[in-house]
């Protein structure tokens, strides 16, 4: 069998993951790897965001209740019309928006599905996609799987948070630039894109006539900050598509319920593809978070998340700090960012694989989030980050281990 020059796709996607191995195969994940760690040490883990206790009990009774009632069956492709409907009121009464829930909606499995059928429906070979960085890993994966080819613009920290560097995204931005994949709020480090530096994307935007997709799947999660979606500014509406999704909002993730939102062509050109990849999914759980979207109590619910979430992050931020850590205070979302070249650790790799023994916890280095060699990877090389969103008694525990560190490196 002759070898072709050209690797397979699987492997294209596997490089540009930062999983592919000197001998050509895949390794496992930074993520699978520090959570194996865990396991293995009893290290409590703060890698992996997950919330460690479910949503609403009202909502889980009502997907409960869909399954007895008999919703088991493939639902509608676009998504149920309940849920549909849910989507576009929910965004209509907090933003003021208003979308056509047959047309401009758009049910997904999670926002994972959502981002990669719009990524694989709006660019192919030759195009670029223009992300942050650090950013989630799974934009490199889908940007390779469609054959494009990922740019980035470095988040700066800054004693406010990390911020965009504007002068970069713009430079960025090359004639093969295609589309802008935009994460607000943002993992992994927790900066909420404040109005004027969104104006600065959107005058980008409309100025090299850039399709954008943005990720919102925190857009619930923000701390005294509030979210504005980039698809509500001047000339932005008809150019984003908008994804979000139940999960972090009602803490309920293994649902996989998401949903992207924007104008009817860039809708249907997301449907086109997303139905040859799940074609659909999570039938019980549709009428569940269209109830939940839709219910004042478990919408109350989020709110009380939210101020216990700011709470948590403060104690692990503090803890983080206490410890030795440099800390850049998130605005939003799971996640907190923290420097370990105080604690004489240039890598984060090396001090999220001794954490366990020094600390018993895990962490995820934020190299798992950018791209070798890139102004970001030098610049964030001895960063990690931690999760807040597990139970207060969790954190505690989590800080005293981490007050090892002050003696132990």
């Amino acid at each position: 069998m002759t070898t072709s020059p050209v690797p397979p796709r699987w492997q294209q996607v596997a490089a540009a993951a930062g999983l592919l191995d000197a001998d050509g195969g895949v390794r496992a994940t930074v993520f699978a790897e520090m959570s194996a760690l865990a396991a293995r040490t009893g290290a409590l883990n703060l890698g992996q965001g997950f919330p460690d206790v479910d949503g609403p009990a009202p909502v889980a009774r009502a997907a409960a209740d869909a399954v007895l009632a008999g919703h088991n069956q493939y639902p509608p492709g676009p998504g149920i019309p309940a849920l549909r409907q849910a989507v576009a009121a929910h965004r209509a009464a907090r933003y003021g928006t208003t979308l056509d829930p047959d047309r401009e909606v758009l049910v997904t499995t999670g926002a994972t599905e959502a981002l990669a059928a719009a990524v694989l429906a709006l660019t192919g070979p030759g195009d670029e996609v223009l992300t942050l960085e650090p950013f989630y890993d799974s934009y490199a994966a889908v940007v390779a799987m469609a054959g494009a080819r990922h740019t980035t613009a470095p988040l700066v920290a800054t004693p406010d948070g990390f911020r965009l560097d504007a002068d970069a995204l713009a430079a960025a931005v090359t004639p093969r630039t295609r589309l802008l994949l935009l994460n607000s709020p943002h993992n992994p480090t927790g900066a909420v894109l404040r109005r004027d530096e969104l104006e600065a994307v959107a005058r980008l935007a409309v100025a090299h006539d850039l399709l954008v997709v943005t990720d919102e799947v925190y857009e619930h999660l923000t701390f005294g900050v509030p979210h504005v979606p980039l698809a509500t500014l001047p000339g932005m509406a008809g150019r984003t598509l908008t994804v979000s999704s139940s999960g972090k909002t009602f803490s309920f993730t293994g649902w996989k319920i998401g949903w992207v939102t924007g104008p009817e062509e860039l809708v249907t050109a997301v449907r086109t593809v997303k139905q040859f990849l799940t074609y659909v999914s999570g039938a019980p759980f549709q009428p569940a978070v269209a109830a939940a979207l839709t219910d004042p109590a478990a919408l109350a619910w989020v709110d009380d998340l939210v101020a216990s979430l700011a709470g948590r992050r403060d104690l692990l931020a503090a803890g983080l700090r206490e410890a030795g850590f440099d800390v850049v205070r998130p605005d939003g979302t799971y996640f907190v960012l923290a420097d370990a070249a105080p604690l004489g650790y240039a890598d984060g790799v090396a001090l999220c694989r001794d954490l366990p023994a020094l600390a018993g916890v895990v962490g995820v280095p934020v190299r798992a989030f950018t791209q070798p060699g890139s102004a970001a990877d030098r610049a964030l090389g001895s960063w990690v980050r931690f999760t807040f969103v597990k139970r207060r008694e969790v954190l505690e525990e989590a800080v005293a281990r981490l007050a090892r560190l002050r003696t132990a490196v």
